[in-house]
């Protein structure tokens, strides 16, 4: 049994995500996705999950080896809350449940990676809070949290972690390079941890800014 890279994507689809922005999401997933199945590496060992939140939390892929993934179009209501706490509890229960650890016969999956992409800031604000430390001790290797858009609030993403970019602007072309750059940070994650090399993110595109 070959270990898996298990990646989590949560994304946002509270009212403001409707249109054009969730619209450029579904592509850049489809991009997302063709590239993974281009790598070698990923191909062997990349699994994701995609989770959505708005006023309700929703799997809508389980986790899947990448070669069998079929995407749903992702859909957002016209108005509602950014329940993204609650998002969070939730991916933490999937990890609890995914993740396969090693035994002395067997060694388990690679840790896991989560990548949260939002236009806004979380509604559920004592959840959010509460869920930070759950997130911390989760045993992710990576967690990469994108603000998209003027409305998106990067300071409360970097509580969740130090790796937070932003997007100006929330067209197809930029959710596309930034999915882009997703597929090229799992894709490296893929390749170092099968080479045994240390994990670390590709530098990403003009187009991306990374908040310090």
């Amino acid at each position: 049994m070959s270990r898996r890279l298990l990646t989590y994507l949560c994304i946002d689809t509270s009212g403001s995500m409707n249109g054009e922005p969730i619209v450029a999401v579904n592509a850049g997933l489809q991009a997302l996705l063709g590239s993974l199945r281009t790598n070698p590496y990923a191909l062997d060992s990349v699994h994701i999950s995609i989770t959505t939140f708005d006023s309700s939390i929703k799997v809508v892929l389980p986790m899947t080896a990448v070669v069998d993934v079929i995407l749903p179009e992702i859909t957002c209501p016209r108005s509602g809350a950014t329940l993204l706490g609650e998002a969070l509890e939730h991916i933490c229960d999937q990890v609890a449940n995914d993740v396969r650890k090693s035994t002395d016969t067997v060694k388990g999956d690679w840790k896991p990676m989560l990548v949260v992409l939002t236009d806004g800031k979380p509604t559920d604000t004592l959840a959010y809070t509460e869920v930070i430390p759950r997130v911390k001790a989760a045993g992710f290797a990576t967690v990469v949290a994108c603000a998209a858009g003027p409305k998106a609030d990067p300071t409360q993403l970097k509580r969740l972690t130090e790796h937070v970019v932003s997007l100006d602007t929330m067209d197809a072309a930029s959710f596309g390079k930034f999915f882009q750059w997703v597929s090229e940070t799992v894709s490296k994650d893929s390749q170092s941890r099968g080479a045994g090399s240390s994990v670390a993110l590709p530098p990403p595109p003009p187009e991306i800014n990374v908040v310090l």
